[in-house]
């Protein structure tokens, strides 16, 4: 056998077989994608579900693993799911986003196969096609530590996924025909805790349970289409441990704002009296305040939760207060067993600033949003697979947008696809200058990036002065205020496409997104993985040969 043995093993979580080898364990899924009516807010629509589960089943990895999810699309669209988080070192292939791959196309299946390699922490997947996100098709990804990496805190009891996010009650096809004919998606009609919504009637069952005395660890992301989220847990505070893949210095918080997309990993002990408590998630910076409560029970506990639902935080000041208290713990071990502090990335010089601003505009009298002027589209062509097979001139143009946007971005918007070519290993600070009036919400596929600053107005190269260049914390979503901007730093050393985004769903769908090629100069398998062999083809490519393969 070559030294390398096989061991199977049954995991029962989200229906996975794993084997563990000589190389690292493989986890198997199946699921099968279908449509069913839901009735979350009371209402019923129609739903996109996986296995038959609305949200979808959680998967439970750990560093290092390889996942392989064989997808039967039985909806009767093209399909897809984003890995949101996780970084697919050399392979972009896998990345489930229509810059990188052809979807899923109805009554066929397709097997993704990615490792969580040198990751750890809590993260979502959910679906890049169409509204489809607006349908559910949504859930919790956690990469727990390797058994010989110390974790800075004691296990907890017990680990639970809160997924929190606004709804709507129309149907995702209806709200792509809102989207489609140029008009907004307006303010959601309510929020969920993991699909629900309690009635508050007396009959809701426990969300999750706690012994008393104990400590769990709750990871709290927020699945949603366009609100913020404040969440809290009646007479409970958290302590904050990680955040999106990186151990956090442990504050302690009576709520904490989480935006879309964002993960967020907290402790909260059992040690009041023993009886039920209502978690909370409320919108923030809406008009009109929508929530739901979840009812945690205490197993030995007597009297229902009080009805006297803590107070929210006012004004986004609060919560760009709450973000400067969040610092990356430079003595805990991540993946790895070397301390996060031990990357020094605030003695790296900046080789290359991108600013970035959005807007929002109308073009041919539709809604349309726009970075630096240029609204993305989808071509028929996934952009990775273009440049792959060499046609890249025939569906795209590299860096349609300028590093420095002109000065007024909105006047005049180009619908175009949006590409920004890279170095290969370069360390580069990204601004993003938000002049609406509502927040924003940005992700980078493949990546993890310092987020060292968010201030108001406008940025200018004095503000470097402001940055937090010892312990910002290593992340993948960045929130801007409105009038505000944000600054990132990274390096790119991840050979691949990648989908720069706005998380928040009706943005992303009308343009507001481009794709970051990062080519390696040696087209080395050291840099980057081949194509795989089951990948999909379509546009252009579907006929062509492929083109001769990376090598050592």
């Amino acid at each position: 056998m070559g030294g390398v043995m096989l061991i199977c093993l049954l995991c029962l979580t989200a229906g996975a077989m794993s084997v563990v080898r000589g190389e690292d364990p493989y986890l198997f899924f199946t699921w099968n994608v279908t449509y069913g009516t839901i009735s979350p807010l009371g209402i019923p629509q129609q739903g996109i579900l996986i296995n038959g589960q609305f949200p979808g089943p959680n998967i439970n990895s750990t560093t290092n693993n390889n996942i392989v999810i064989n997808i039967f699309n039985n909806l009767d669209e093209p399909f897809l799911l984003t890995w949101s988080g996780i970084q697919h070192r050399k392979n972009s292939w896998q990345d489930g986003v229509l810059g990188t791959m052809c979807p899923i196309a109805p009554g066929t299946n397709y097997t993704y196969h990615f490792q969580v390699k040198d990751q750890i922490g809590s993260y979502i997947y959910y679906p890049t096609t169409a509204m489809h996100r607006a349908g559910g098709a949504f859930g919790g990804l956690r990469v727990n530590s390797r058994l010989l990496i110390p974790v800075p805190y004691a296990d907890p009891e017990d680990d639970y996924t809160v997924l929190i996010g606004d709804w709507y009650t129309k149907s995702h096809s209806t709200l792509r025909n809102f989207l489609e004919s140029g008009r907004s998606l307006g303010r959601p009609d309510g929020v969920l805790i993991n699909g629900k919504s309690p009635k508050g009637d007396g009959k809701d069952k426990p969300l999750f349970t706690m012994k008393p005395g104990k400590t769990y660890k709750y990871r709290i992301c927020n699945v949603g289409l366009k609100a913020s989220l404040n969440f809290r847990i009646q007479g409970h505070t958290m302590k904050l441990v990680e955040m999106e893949g990186s151990h956090t210095v442990q504050n302690t918080y009576k709520s904490l704002d989480v935006h879309v997309g964002q993960c967020f990993s907290v402790l909260v002990t059992a040690d009041q009296k023993p009886k039920d408590y209502y978690m909370v998630a409320s919108t923030r910076f809406l008009k009109n305040v929508n929530f739901a409560k979840g009812i945690i029970s205490y197993t030995n506990g007597k009297g229902p939760a009080s009805h006297e639902i803590p107070a929210a935080p006012v004004g986004w000041a609060w919560s760009l207060n709450q973000f400067r208290t969040f610092r990356w713990n430079l003595t805990a071990s991540a993946a790895r067993p070397n301390p996060q502090g031990s990357y020094h990335y605030g003695a790296i010089n900046i080789t290359r600033t991108i600013k970035l601003v959005n807007s929002a505009s109308r073009v041919n009298g539709k809604l349309r949003y726009a970075i630096n002027g240029v609204s993305h589209t989808d071509p028929a062509t996934p952009l990775k697979l273009a440049e792959y097979y060499g046609i890249g001139d025939k569906v795209f143009k590299y860096d349609t947008i300028q590093d420095e946007p002109a000065a007024k971005v909105a006047d005049k918007v180009v619908v175009a696809p949006n590409v920004v070519n890279t170095t290969f290993r370069n360390f580069v600070e990204i601004i993003f200058e938000n002049h609406e009036k509502s927040l924003q919400s940005w992700h980078l596929d493949g990546y993890s990036f310092f987020a060292v600053a968010i201030e108001p107005g406008r940025w200018s190269p004095e503000r470097r002065k402001n940055y937090n260049l010892l312990d910002a914390v290593s992340r993948h979503t960045i929130q801007v205020y409105p009038k505000s901007w944000a600054a990132i730093l990274l390096t790119f050393d991840n050979a691949g496409m990648w989908n720069l985004r706005s998380e928040l769903t009706e943005n992303r769908y009308l343009g507001q997104q481009l794709y970051v090629s990062v080519l390696s100069p040696a087209r080395s398998l050291r840099d980057e993985y081949n194509i795989p062999d089951n990948s999909l083809l379509c546009g252009l490519v579907k006929n062509l040969p492929k083109p001769p393969p990376y090598s050592i």
